[in-house]
C-alpha cells in the first residue's frame, strides 16, 4: 500500500546519513508519530532519531513565547478598548464581538497584513488610493467595489460603520502595546514577531525538513521560504496530479500557486504522482434515511471485511463527533483494537446537561418578600434527571405530583430543600462571585455519587479541570464587574469546546478520527460518514468584522481558501485508498439538509464512475394498524362491577355524565380511561386555555352567590340586589376563584403570570353580563351551587336487573316562578337544540349533542334525590361564548319531527324516554359479549388523548 509518510521516511534515510542532525516539521503531532514509526521500521540498527515538531512549535521556539488563552486576551483587549472609548459598554456586552476582533487581529498578523492600511479611515480614501503599490490590479478593484457598495448605504448605516471602523486601527496598536507590557501574546502576534526577526536567526545546527503541508499562512510561507533559500531546508509535498493539473479543482488551489513560486516551485517533484487515477479504487456510495442509520451501516461494512489483522489500514472518518459512540457500539466482535484520535465533546455528556440545567434555573429566579422562587419548567427538568431522582426518589415523585396538583408555576426554594442535602446544593440563588466555587462543590458532590461510573467520572474530571482554569482567569480580572448571566454564557461557550480525550495505541487497530486528524495519513480502506453538504465540507461562512472584499484584497483568508483546504483533505485520502465507502443522509436532520456532498457529485463527473448508489432502507411495517378490541373477560367484568350498587346501597365508584359521553363516543376510550385507569398526563399549564378559564369562571360564580347568601342571610335574589353585586363583589369573587383553582392560601401572595391579570379583566366582563341576564330573570331563589347530586339507577336487563351509581355536580340549581332550573355553565359554544332523546345516545349521529345529554342527566339526578318534587325541572346551558348575543336563550330546544324548536320546560316530560335510552346504554356497557372497540368516526380521534395508542 502506498504511504506518503513511509515513502518520505525512506527517502530521508537515503539522502541523510545522520538522523540526529535533522528537524522534521509536520502539520500535526499525529503525523509525527507515524513518520517516527516508519523511520523505526526502516532502520536496521540503533541510531539517534531526528527531532519531530509541528509548525506551531517551531514558531514558539524561535519566539521564546507561547500564546495566552483567549479569555485573558479578550480582557486585555477590553482594557485597550476602554482607553479609546470613554463610553465603552460593559465587558459582558463587549466579550462576544471582542472574540471576533481578536480573531481578525490574529488573521492580520498570521498573514502579515499592514493593519494601518487595512483599517484606514473612509474619510481618507483618496490617501489610501494614492498608495496602492503593494496591491495588484484585481485587489485594487476589490477595494473600490467595497467603497462603492459602502456609499450606497443609507447615512445612518454609514455613520455606524465609520465610527466602528475608525476605532479598530487605534485599538490594534493600543492592544499590541498593552501585550508588550504584560508579556502576553496571541499566536498571530508570535508569528509576526518571528517573521520580523528572520534576518536575526542564525543558521540552525540542524537541517529542517518541512513535510506534508498544503496551505500556509503568510507568516508560515515567509519562514519556510527563508529556511529553504538561506538554510538549505527541504520540503516534501503530498500532492497528486488529479487535482494539481485541473485548474477547476479547488483541492489544488494552493499547490498551483506554490508550483509557480520561485522558491517553492523547484522543490516540487519533476513527475507529479498520479495515485488517484492509476489506483482506480473501488468506490461505493450509500444513502441512508437517518444519521443514526450510518453507524449500523459502518458496522456492516466492517463485518463484511472479515477478520483481517491489519485493521490499522482501515479508517472511519467522522465529520460529526456525535457519531462516535453510535459507531463504537456497532463495531463487529472481530475488531479487538480500536484507536480513537478524536475527542468526544463534553456538551454531549449527561453530566454536562445537568450542570447546564442547574445554571439555567438561575435565569428565571424570582424573589418576593425575601422568598426565592424557581420557575416550574426548569425545576421539573432537574427533578426528572437521574441525579436528583436517585438522591431521593420518593421526594421527587411526590413533589412532581404536588407541583401538578397545586399548579405551581413558581416553586419556593424552601420546599425543594426538603429533599435533602443534594437538593439544598442544587437549588440555590447564586451570586456571580460564588459561581465557580459553587460549581466546583457541585461537581465534587456529583463525583462522589458516580464512583462506579468511570466514563461519567471522566466527563466530570474534564469539567473540573476546565472550571478551575476558567476560575483562575476570572479571579485575575476582579476589577471587571461581571453579572451572572454573562458568567453562565462564558461557562457554556468554554465548556462546549471541551472534549474528552481517548487513550489508545495510535499505531494499532481500527482507526477512528475526525477530518483534520487524517492529514498526511494513508489507508487502504476508507469509510467516511456524513458525506453531506454542510458536514463535509462544513457549511460556509466566516465570522469577521472585516468585509469580504477587504479581506480578499489584503490577502486574508476567505471562504474560498477554507473550501480548498477541506477539498484537499478529502482528495488526499484517495491517494492510497483501494476501497472507499462514502455514506450520506438523504433526509434533513438537525437543521442540516439531506443534500449529498459536492465531492460525491465531482467524483461522479470527473472519475466517470459506474458504481450504483446503494440506498439503505430502514425496515418499516406498512400494514394498517391492527384494530384494537378488548373483550370483557372476568377481570374486566369485575372492574365494571365496581360501578354497581350492592344490597347495602354501597358502590366503589360511579358513572358521571362525562364518562357516559365518552362511552358513547368510543367504547375503547371509555375502557382505557374508566376501566384500565389510564389518564392523560397532566402538566402545569401557564397558558390560560378554555378549560382553565371555564374552571375559574365556575369557582367565581360559586363564590359570588354563596357570598351573597352568607352576607344577606337569604337565598332569594331581587332585582335590586344586582347593582351591588356588579359594583362590589365580582372582583373579590374572581380573586377567590383564581386562588381556589391554583390552590393558593388566602393570605399568600400570588406568583401568577400576567395572563391571569388579563383573564381577570375578561372574566369580570363575562360575569357582569351573567349578572345582567340573572337580573332580568329576578327574582329567583338559589337552591344549590356546585353541589354533587347522586342517584341509584335500576338497569333492567334480560340477564337480570341490577343497580348502578350515578353522580354529577350541577353548577347551579335555582327556583323561579315555580320552576326549578338546572343550569350548566359552559366555556364553549355548545348547542342547545337536539332532534329527539334517542339522538342524544346514538353513536352514529355526527354532531351528537353531549351538552344536552348531560343537562338532562342532571334532571334525572335531581328528580331521583327529590322523588316528591312536583315542580317542573328546566335544563339550561349558559355558554359564555353566546351570552353577549341579544337573542341569547339558555334553555334546551327540542327540534324533533313533531316539534319545531319547542323549549324544554320540564325534564319529566322526557324522563321515561331518557331513562329508557340510558338503560339501553348500560345493557350495552355491561354485556360481556359486546367488547370495547374503537369508534368508526375518525373525526373523534383527532383530539383524543389515546390516539397514539390506537395508531390513528
Amino acid at each position: 500500500m502506498h504511504s506518503f509518510l513511509k515513502n518520505t521516511a525512506k527517502e530521508i534515510l537515503e539522502q541523510h546519513s545522520s538522523m540526529e542532525d535533522l528537524v522534521i516539521v509536520l502539520p500535526n503531532r499525529r503525523a509525527g508519530l507515524f513518520i517516527t514509526q516508519h523511520l523505526g521500521t526502516l532502520i536496521n540498527g540503533p541510531i539517534w532519531m531526528p527531532e519531530v515538531k509541528t509548525i506551531e512549535e517551531v514558531f514558539y521556539q524561535f519566539a521564546g513565547q507561547r500564546p495566552a488563552d483567549n479569555l485573558t486576551l479578550i480582557f486585555e483587549l477590553y482594557k485597550a478598548y476602554q482607553s479609546l472609548n470613554a463610553d465603552a459598554e460593559s465587558f459582558d456586552k463587549f466579550y462576544f464581538w471582542g472574540e471576533m476582533i481578536l480573531k481578525d487581529f490574529n488573521d492580520l498578523d498570521q498573514f502579515l497584513v499592514d493593519a494601518s492600511k487595512l483599517y484606514h479611515h473612509l474619510s481618507e480614501t483618496k490617501e489610501l488610493e494614492s498608495d496602492l503599490s503593494f496591491l495588484t490590479d484585481s485587489q485594487i478593484d476589490l477595494i473600490r467595489q467595497f467603497w462603492q457598495s459602502f456609499q450606497k448605504q443609507d447615512k445612518k448605516h454609514q455613520e455606524k460603520f465609520l465610527k466602528f471602523w475608525q476605532i479598530l486601527g487605534p485599538l490594534y496598536q493600543s492592544f499590541h502595546a498593552a501585550l508588550e507590557v504584560s508579556g502576553l501574546a496571541y499566536s498571530g502576534k508570535i508569528y509576526r514577531k518571528v517573521v520580523a526577526s528572520l534576518d536575526q536567526i542564525s543558521r540552525p545546527e540542524k537541517k529542517f525538513l518541512f513535510i506534508g503541508f498544503n496551505a500556509f499562512t503568510g507568516a508560515e510561507e515567509k519562514l519556510i521560504k527563508h529556511f529553504i533559500s538561506e538554510f538549505d531546508a527541504g520540503i516534501y509535498w503530498d500532492v497528486d496530479a488529479y487535482y494539481l493539473e485541473d485548474k477547476n479543482q479547488e483541492a489544488g488551489l494552493f499547490f498551483r500557486d506554490y508550483q509557480n513560486d520561485k522558491v517553492f516551485g523547484p522543490t516540487f517533484p519533476k513527475d507529479i504522482p498520479q495515485h488517484i487515477r492509476t489506483r482506480k479504487a473501488k468506490i461505493q456510495f450509500y444513502a441512508t434515511p437517518l444519521k443514526s442509520n450510518q453507524a449500523n451501516l459502518v458496522g456492516s461494512i466492517l463485518e463484511e471485511a472479515g477478520g483481517e489483522e491489519n485493521w490499522e489500514e482501515t479508517v472511519v472518518i467522522l465529520p460529526d463527533e456525535q457519531m462516535l459512540f453510535p459507531v463504537l457500539h456497532t463495531l463487529p466482535p472481530s475488531i479487538s483494537k480500536v484507536n480513537v484520535t478524536m475527542g468526544y465533546p463534553i456538551r454531549n455528556a449527561p453530566v454536562y446537561a445537568f450542570l447546564e440545567a442547574v445554571l439555567e434555573i438561575q435565569k428565571f429566579i424570582k424573589v418576593e418578600q425575601g422568598v426565592v422562587y424557581f420557575y416550574h419548567q426548569q425545576v421539573k427538568n432537574l427533578l426528572s434527571s437521574i441525579y436528583l431522582k436517585s438522591a431521593n426518589p420518593n421526594f421527587v415523585k411526590d413533589f412532581l405530583v404536588q407541583m401538578q396538583v397545586h399548579k405551581l408555576i413558581h416553586v419556593p426554594m424552601e420546599k425543594l430543600h426538603e429533599g435533602g442535602e443534594f437538593f439544598q446544593l442544587v437549588f440555590l440563588k447564586l451570586n456571580p462571585s460564588d459561581l465557580f466555587s459553587y460549581l466546583s462543590t457541585l461537581i465534587q458532590s456529583l463525583a462522589s455519587k458516580l464512583e462506579d461510573d468511570p466514563l461519567q467520572l471522566s466527563y466530570l474530571f474534564q469539567c473540573f479541570k476546565q472550571l478551575n482554569r476558567l476560575g483562575e482567569i476570572l479571579e485575575k480580572q476582579a476589577n471587571q464587574p461581571l453579572n451572572l448571566e454573562f458568567l453562565i454564557r462564558i461557562f457554556r461557550q468554554v465548556f462546549r469546546e471541551v472534549k474528552l480525550p481517548f487513550e489508545g495505541e495510535p499505531l494499532e487497530g481500527l482507526q477512528i478520527m475526525g477530518v483534520l486528524e487524517s492529514r498526511n495519513l494513508d489507508f487502504r480502506r476508507l469509510i467516511i460518514c456524513n458525506m453531506n453538504e454542510g458536514s463535509f465540507p462544513p457549511s460556509g461562512g466566516m465570522n469577521s468584522m472585516i468585509p469580504f472584499n477587504i479581506r480578499k484584497a489584503f490577502g486574508m483568508p476567505v471562504q474560498e481558501q477554507n473550501d480548498a483546504i477541506y477539498a484537499y483533505t478529502f482528495y488526499r485520502l484517495l491517494h492510497s485508498a483501494e476501497e472507499v465507502h462514502l455514506i450520506y443522509t438523504s433526509t434533513s436532520d438537525q437543521g442540516k439538509s439531506g443534500e449529498k456532498s459536492r465531492y460525491i457529485h465531482q467524483m461522479n463527473v470527473e472519475m466517470d464512475l459506474d458504481s450504483e448508489e446503494k440506498i439503505v432502507f430502514v425496515p418499516i411495517g406498512l400494514k394498517n394498524t391492527t384494530e384494537i378490541i378488548i373483550h370483557k373477560n372476568d377481570e374486566i367484568m369485575g372492574r365494571l362491577d365496581q360501578y354497581k350498587v350492592d344490597e347495602n346501597g354501597f358502590s366503589q365508584t360511579y358513572f358521571s355524565p362525562s364518562a357516559l359521553n365518552v362511552f358513547l363516543d368510543c367504547r375503547l376510550k371509555f375502557y382505557l380511561r374508566y376501566v384500565a385507569g389510564i389518564n392523560e398526563k397532566e402538566i402545569v399549564n401557564e397558558e390560560v386555555d378554555a378549560a382553565v378559564f371555564g374552571n375559574i369562571a365556575h369557582y367565581s360564580m360559586e363564590f359570588l352567590y354563596k357570598g351573597f347568601i352568607e352576607r344577606k342571610g337569604r337565598k332569594i335574589l331581587e332585582k335590586d340586589d344586582f347593582e351591588d353585586l356588579k359594583r362590589n363583589w365580582v372582583h373579590p369573587s374572581i380573586e377567590k376563584g383564581v386562588r381556589k383553582f391554583y390552590k393558593l392560601e388566602e393570605d399568600k401572595e400570588s406568583m401568577l403570570n400576567g395572563q391571569i391579570a388579563i383573564v381577570r379583566d375578561v372574566l369580570h366582563k363575562y360575569i357582569v353580563r351573567l349578572l345582567e341576564i340573572d337580573e332580568a330573570a329576578a327574582p329567583f331563589q338559589i337552591l344549590a351551587m356546585e353541589k354533587e347530586h347522586a342517584s341509584v339507577f335500576r338497569v333492567k336487563s334480560a340477564h337480570g336487573d341490577f343497580n348502578v351509581a350515578l353522580k354529577g355536580v350541577i353548577d347551579r340549581v335555582d327556583q323561579k316562578s315555580g320552576v326549578i332550573r338546572l343550569i350548566d355553565y359552559k366555556s364553549g359554544a355548545d348547542k342547545k337544540d337536539f332532534g329527539d332523546i334517542s339522538s342524544l345516545f346514538d353513536r352514529s349521529v355526527k354532531k351528537r349533542n353531549k351538552a344536552a345529554m348531560q343537562t338532562l342527566y342532571y334532571g334525572l339526578l335531581y328528580q331521583s334525590m327529590f322523588p316528591d318534587n312536583e315542580q317542573p325541572l328546566k335544563p339550561a346551558i349558559i355558554n359564555f361564548k353566546e351570552i353577549f348575543k341579544e337573542d341569547f336563550n339558555p334553555y334546551l330546544q327540542d327540534k324533533g319531527k313533531e316539534k319545531s324548536g319547542l323549549e324544554v320546560n320540564d325534564y319529566r316530560d322526557y324522563q321515561d324516554e331518557y331513562e329508557q335510552q340510558l338503560n339501553e346504554l348500560f345493557i350495552d356497557l355491561f354485556d360481556a359479549s359486546i367488547p370495547f372497540n374503537q369508534t368508526d368516526d375518525l373525526e373523534k380521534c383527532k383530539n383524543c388523548t389515546f390516539k397514539e395508542i390506537c395508531g390513528r
